[in-house]
């Protein structure tokens, strides 16, 4: 089996999730406790969340859609009377830009404000509040997915890791994708820890299917030039290509293959999409050629219980949201911490060592079909969903994906082993 230590990544997840209240807690314990008494970001009445995301700059096209995830979902519960029926929520936004120094700044600003932090978006910014958070004693989700976040007592993760996507797209290339052990697998990866996250997994694959990594380019965020990169995977007559990188540069490395007549089989980690791609020039050699992996089913799919129940929370919260894969995730993010917040309820306790103690205690949390259901709990016994759902490119669909194949786990998958990192 192979241990991951967590690639630090810096990237998010594309999770498609479920609605409603807290997740399932399989271990519930015993009789409730009496009500919390105030503390910080607690006044009796109302529990404050903190989120630090990106509402300006490049990525605030992400961190706006995922922060209105994290909205419409305390709008909802609080509609339904709030935590535990009794206690409504308000989240207290910062804009983090993008920048740890920012993010570090503005979790200063509010964390004598919150109870816990509902949403840090991005690795880099949840690496730099990370120490604090631990001194702090304060627990926070962070909106990207990787091997590191499952042992972190401080952190609130959902979702597979990028190495569990990395394994379930070549468990589907030799499957139902029709690909051989021998053909010429390569990758392109962005040359930071978000791109070795999704190399590593890779790496287990091929060890656990015994195929060989035949050619690996990396590149540099914002790189205006991807000829080099592509040439050199044509010269290595690539059939397959995984790709780590984010929708920008992944529009930019898809458009110059294109150009270039250069068409193996892409699989994009799940960060590499966003729905504008379904609408640019782009999107006929996407529909050709890339398959992305991530989480969930398509936007509207009513086959899947929680897909309908969070489609018609935005249609009465927020009918103007577009569909959304980061909506989605700030959505789960909500979910999920919801069901810290009802446990640190019944156990009476919301000042931030409760709320930590609560997660400790807190069982398996179901998503109703959209991701894998997330075994929570001490850090050192926690067990992330290892399924992954691979989609092809569509316009005709909201947000221009369509499932090929639904929430699968493939047995390689069930071997990874995760370790607490060295920070």
């Amino acid at each position: 089996m192979r241990v991951f230590k967590g690639a630090l990544a810096i990237g998010f997840s594309l999770i498609l999730v479920a609605c409603g209240g807290a997740g399932e807690d399989d271990d519930a314990g015993g009789g409730a406790a009496g009500a919390p008494s105030n503390t910080a970001g607690f006044d009796g009445k109302t529990i404050k969340l903190g989120v630090l995301t990106p509402l300006t700059g490049t990525v605030a096209v992400i961190g706006q859609p995922l922060t209105a995830g994290n909205e419409v979902f305390f709008e909802a519960l609080n509609a339904s009377g709030g935590v535990a029926g009794k206690y409504k929520v308000e989240l207290v936004q910062e804009d983090s830009q993008y920048k740890t120094d920012v993010a570090v700044q503005k979790y200063n600003k509010i964390k004598g404000d919150v109870v816990a932090f509902t949403q840090v978006l991005g690795t880099a910014p949840t690496l730099a509040v990370l120490p604090q958070l631990k001194t702090d004693k304060m627990l926070a989700a962070p909106a990207s997915l990787d091997a590191l976040w499952v042992r972190e007592e401080n952190l609130l993760p959902v979702g597979g890791p990028y190495q569990v996507q990395a394994v379930n797209a070549m468990e589907y290339y030799f499957t139902d994708g029709g690909g051989s052990k021998s053909d010429t697998i390569c990758t392109m990866i962005q040359d930071d820890v978000y791109g070795e996250a999704g190399q590593s997994g890779i790496d287990f694959a091929a060890e656990k299917y015994g195929f060989k990594v035949a050619n690996t380019q990396r590149f540099k965020v914002g790189t205006e030039n991807y000829a080099g990169q592509i040439g050199a995977l044509a010269g290595a007559k690539c059939q397959v290509v995984f790709l780590v990188a984010t929708p920008s540069d992944a529009a930019k490395i898809w458009g110059t293959a294109a150009q270039a007549r250069f068409a193996p089989q892409w699989f994009g980690q799940s960060p590499s999409y966003t729905g504008a791609l379904a609408k640019s020039a782009v999107a006929p050699y996407m529909q050709q050629s890339v398959l992305i992996v991530a989480e969930g089913t398509e936007w509207g799919d009513e086959s899947v219980p929680g897909m309908k129940e969070m489609v018609a929370a935005v249609t009465k919260y927020a009918p103007d949201q577009a569909p959304d894969y980061y909506f989605a995730f700030g959505y789960n993010q909500a979910r999920a911490m919801t069901a810290v917040l009802e446990k640190a309820v019944e156990l009476g306790d919301l000042s931030r060592e409760g709320i930590l103690k609560a997660s400790n205690e807190l069982g398996t949390v179901k998503f109703n079909g959209l991701t894998g259901d997330y075994k929570y709990g001490p850090a050192e016994t926690r067990n992330p969903p290892r399924t992954s759902t691979i989609f092809a490119v569509d316009p005709t669909k909201p947000f221009g994906l369509k499932t090929v194949k639904y929430n699968f786990t493939s047995d390689a998958a069930k071997d990874i082993v995760f370790e607490k990192a060295d920070l």
